[in-house]
């Protein structure tokens, strides 16, 4: 059997009973439900967690070639690419 952790949390008492009945009415035990609940948050929001470390390595590895002096100017990045999309509108009238 799994190690377990007891959690406890102040509910509502109106919360709490509509949450029994309903378990019991799916003839399930409440902490199976809860359990569930925080499995599914935590994998809801984890993703994100880990976009967020790609996207902090990203911005702090663009600052970094900023500081070595290897950064090029926003006008310089909007030209080439109004180019590219220029070049791309031609194609597709083609």
């Amino acid at each position: 059997m799994p190690e377990e952790t007891i959690f406890t949390m102040p509910l509502e008492p109106a919360l709490h009973a509509a949450f029994l009945a309903q378990a019991a009415a799916e003839n399930r035990p409440a902490s199976q439900i809860v359990s569930e609940l925080m499995r599914d948050y935590v994998a809801q929001h984890q993703p994100a967690s880990d976009h967020d470390d790609y996207r902090r390595s990203k911005i702090d590895a663009a600052r970094a070639s900023m500081r070595a002096g290897l950064g090029r100017p926003n006008d310089e990045i909007e030209a080439v690419y109004a180019a590219r999309r220029k070049r791309t509108a031609t194609e597709d009238q083609a």
